[in-house]
């Protein structure tokens, strides 16, 4: 039976039924167009970042800017999301990246370091739109289909993430049909992909799904994401780690979201580098024209590789989520951070061989996924209603923070000490989470036996 509610524009009646299907479609297009890009800039850019900067101490410089900018990004379009919707801030966020990708083309051609660092800075408010644009999944759910709206919208991901590293070697020809650099060729289908989606935001996204549930809520309707909007008018980052701050669950959780993402980000930064390395040998501080000469072969395994990554990230969020619901939070955040710890050790001590290293980084992103979907999970329900808007904003914003310092330093870490210790660094984050975790599944379990 369909419901309507008279809270739209010109007080039309809307089925608010129909209104989510057509958001969650929106927003999964959108976003398997603006992903094809990212998973292209991911498998490139430390090759990028090196030969223009001739040193591989540079390799993670590309995803920090990436990363940092998200961070940063993340709270602005919250605040923006809140006055003017999700749409203007999920465009914004699009076009700003479409830009950073011609600025990346023109780096490449120009051969200027810092130019690429500032394309790479504005890819990284597309990022933090992408991340905005899971919880507009969820702005007009019934409570009972949250999960599932949200999982829907990251696994759309996949499509465009996992074609996109393969994109490398097409992407090359165009750029030199061109007249470009092999290197500049996957940001040429990247900036497509993010005007596409940008347009299809524009005209799609209507109604805007968190002013249309502020108006239901301001109405007295019930509207299924109640509370959704409550922080539209405080957006500070020190306001939501004090919401945060109230709930040892919340805290738990926060600390899950962000260990587990600066833990892929390092690993996951370094293994193109690393894999060049393995396959053609040391390139450190040679001429920036003989650093960037990785031979097709060896695009097309990182390709592979970190394909293979990003589906085990986004493929199977599906199936995380229906463990999250079925079994508990606590118990997939500990399913997420062991595999995360497996999959360092599998990619740390198996580094001389490409079938291990790639076997690590799919665990890895499938530990990513269980953790991240069951702590976001957590993290929601573990906040009053009117600071979940703003507690989602701040996990967007240390998300961020953690991959910028993961992939920062770990460009120095791998110079310094291999990529195995690159990853023994990572396992040591993900056994921090375990052993807080363990206990309060443990706890809980107690609590619930005692009841």
């Amino acid at each position: 039976m369909k419901t309507f509610y008279p809270a739209a524009r010109d007080s039309a009646a809307l089925d608010l039924h129909r209104v989510q299907r057509r958001t969650v479609s929106v927003l999964s297009v959108a976003q398997l167009l603006s992903s094809v890009g990212s998973g292209a800039s991911l498998s490139v850019g430390s090759l990028l970042a090196v030969q223009l900067s001739g040193s591989n101490a540079w390799a993670g410089s590309v995803t920090t800017a990436v990363t940092l900018a998200a961070a940063v990004a993340a709270l602005p379009l919250a605040g923006l999301a809140g006055r003017r919707g999700r749409r203007a801030a999920l465009v914004t966020g699009q076009l700003s990246a479409m830009a950073g990708s011609l600025l990346i083309i023109a780096s490449t051609v120009s051969g200027v370091f810092p130019v690429l660092l500032l394309g790479a800075a504005l890819l990284g408010l597309g990022t933090a739109a992408n991340l905005q644009a899971r919880f507009a999944a969820v702005d007009l759910a019934d409570a009972e289909h949250r999960g599932r709206s949200l999982a829907i919208v990251v696994w759309a991901v996949t499509i465009g993430a996992v074609a996109g590293p393969n994109l490398i070697r097409p992407g090359a020809a165009v750029g030199e049909a061109l007249g470009l650099p092999a290197l500049a060729g996957p940001f040429l289908f990247s900036a497509a992909g993010l005007a596409l989606a940008a347009v299809l935001l524009v005209i799609g996204l209507r109604p805007d799904p968190l002013l249309l549930a502020a108006r239901l809520r301001a109405a007295g309707e019930p509207p299924a994401a109640k509370g959704t909007t409550g922080a539209r008018r405080r957006h500070g980052l020190r306001a939501g780690l004090r919401a945060v701050g109230k709930s040892p669950r919340a805290r738990l959780a926060l600390f899950a979201i962000v260990a587990a993402h600066g833990c892929m980000v390092a690993v996951m930064s370094m293994t193109p580098l690393h894999l060049q390395l393995l396959a053609e040998g040391p390139m450190a501080d040679m001429p920036a024209g003989h650093v960037h000469a990785a031979s097709t072969d060896v695009l097309v395994l990182i390709g592979f590789t970190i394909s293979l990554h990003i589906a085990g990230m986004y493929a199977l969020s599906p199936v995380m989520g229906w463990l999250t619901d079925k079994t508990g939070r606590l118990p997939v955040i500990i399913l997420g951070h062991g595999l995360i710890l497996l999959a360092v050790c599998v990619a740390g001590f198996g580094q001389q061989q490409p079938v291990l290293v790639t076997a690590g980084l799919v665990l890895l992103g499938l530990g990513w996924s269980a953790a991240t979907i069951a702590a976001s999970t957590l993290l929601a329900e573990s906040v009053s209603a009117e600071d979940r808007v703003l507690v989602q904003g701040v996990s967007d914003t240390l998300m961020g923070a953690a991959g910028a310092l993961g992939a920062g330093f770990s460009g120095l870490v791998m110079a310094g000490v291999g990529y195995q210790g690159l990853n023994l660094a990572a396992a040591a984050l993900a056994a921090g989470v375990l052993a807080v975790a363990v206990p309060a599944a443990a706890r809980g379990r107690a609590a619930a036996a005692a009841a």
